[in-house]
């Protein structure tokens, strides 16, 4: 069997994400062939995979940390919320169906075979697994039919280090009220943990740290400092946006939308010197001296449509195209743009017609095809070439098409208002190359200071790499995935 290990948090965010993607890139460094792994992710934030299908983008950010290829199979299941009780069921890259949080409570334990599956296959060819839980084992009442935590180290054997976060406060009961919690069975499978998230000076802890050792009789395996770049990497959830990054003169706005997704086209935007990123949070208006407002994804557009209209921001974006301010709308933004969203039947939420904000003459008409493919696109009117991927639902004509704002694969593609203010595309990713950012930045009068975003990510991968090598014990973390191997 293939050497694997798993991290578990005491909780949600507690960082698992970043120490997989740094881990990733340590062992990678050190000559491995790495893959990462999570068994059930949910998030709106996606990234289209190699082979066609998709997964959540933090496993596409440690499969670059990996230097491997992307694959459905580093997140076989992918739950993608598209109201407060149901989400959409994303099984190795397709998707399978609605369900509500009592639905899949049922469903969960169909879907361990197709699971294993995955792992199976990516544990093919490689030297270590590097596997990512959801949430907590700490949460026992989801404990039956578990595929994301312990049910899942179960079935595969797999040796659990437990990830508790001390910039929340509590670490100590965080692990030991985990252990105090879990099944014997389950508690003998966790091999030690890590505390994440250290501010200040680490001996400090040195006390509390030997505590745990004591209650939980596991042992620790580092305590890791606040890494100060990671807003450099992307980001995963909605939630680490939201602080304005202050860098300068030109001001864009996102909107906060309740069901947003695929927001890793602010990334780029935000590492800019020149540029200062705030996402606009409910009940909050847009402000005025905004250069832009983007109006980002949703996995519920006609739904987060309403919710804009609710916010008030319909009326602040007519006021914002008054002064001459510029809006963008990507992939549910740009269909919100339009005359109407028409679904009938019902593949978003309730099935109807919605009447869009009008500030681009097109009309969208759900439909059940998925269209979840990487591009190559050209900005005509920056002459510039650049990749990007789509992932929607939806058809969108109309007369505002005769303008497009990018060709994809040489065929015209989103629309631009006659006025020029006014843009919508399906593209993401656009942002990320840098002679397109560049290019579109120019408009705003700015000369763009990051000339390798790219770049940047991975020289921030590196950092957070050796980051680890010297806070953890990646010899003995090595070791203990290799018994089983």
């Amino acid at each position: 069997m293939i050497p694997r290990l798993m991290l578990q948090g005491c909780g949600s965010n507690v960082g698992k994400s970043m120490l997989v993607a740094g881990l990733a890139r340590a062992y990678a460094n050190r000559g491995l062939r790495v893959a990462p792994f999570k068994p059930q992710n949910m998030s709106n934030n996606a990234a289209v995979t190699d082979d066609g299908g998709e997964i959540g983008r933090a496993q596409a950010l440690q499969a670059l940390a990996a230097r491997m290829p992307t694959t459905v199979h580093m997140n076989p299941v992918l739950l993608k919320p598209e109201t407060e009780r149901g989400a959409q069921v994303v099984v190795q890259g397709t998707r399978l169906r609605h369900a509500t949080a009592r639905d899949y409570t049922a469903l969960k334990p169909t879907l361990m075979k197709g699971v294993v599956e995955s792992f199976q296959r990516i544990s093919r060819d490689v030297d270590l697994v590097l596997v990512e839980g959801a949430g907590s084992p700490a949460e026992i009442n989801l404990r039956a039919g578990d595929i994301a935590n312990m049910g899942f180290a179960e079935a595969t054997d797999t040796p659990v280090l437990l990830v508790g976060d001390i910039d929340r406060g509590g670490v100590i009961a965080q692990v030991v009220g985990t252990k105090a919690v879990l099944d014997p069975a389950d508690a003998a499978r966790i091999e030690g943990f890590i505390i994440n998230k250290f501010r200040g000076d680490v001996s400090l802890f040195d006390d509390g740290y030997r505590m745990i050792e004591q209650h939980t009789g596991w042992p620790g395996f580092g305590v890791v400092p606040w890494f100060s770049d990671a807003g450099r990497l992307p980001a995963e959830d909605a939630s680490d946006l939201r602080a304005p990054v202050h860098h300068g003169p030109v001001r864009i706005v996102c909107l906060q939308l309740s069901r947003i997704a695929n927001f890793d086209d602010l990334d780029p935007l935000r590492a800019e010197p020149g540029c200062t990123v705030e996402m606009i949070a409910p009940g909050q208006p847009i402000p005025g001296h905004a250069a832009l407002v983007i109006i980002p994804g949703s996995k519920s557009t006609r739904g987060d449509l309403a919710f804009l209209r609710a916010q008030g921001w319909d009326i602040d974006l007519l006021a914002h195209r008054r002064r001459g301010g510029m809006i963008l709308g990507i992939c549910g933004g740009y269909q919100m743009l339009g005359r109407t969203i028409d679904d009938p039947d019902g593949i978003e939420g309730p099935a109807g017609l919605s009447d869009g904000l009008g500030l681009l003459d097109v009309v969208t008409a759900m439909t059940p095809q998925k269209s979840l493919t990487k591009k190559s696109a050209r900005h005509p009117a920056t002459d510039t070439d650049l990749t990007g991927y789509e992932i929607h639902i939806g058809v969108t004509t109309g007369p505002d098409r005769q303008r497009p704002f990018f060709e994809v694969d040489g065929v015209p593609e989103g629309a631009i208002s006659p006025d020029g203010l006014i843009c919508g595309t399906y593209l993401h990713g656009m942002f990320s190359a840098d002679i397109f950012r560049a290019a579109f930045l120019a408009k705003f009068g700015l000369a763009a200071g990051q000339d390798d975003y790219a770049g940047g990510v991975d020289d921030t991968l590196d950092s957070l790499a050796m980051h680890l090598e010297t806070h953890l014990d990646l010899d003995a973390m090595l070791s203990l995935a290799r018994e089983v191997g």
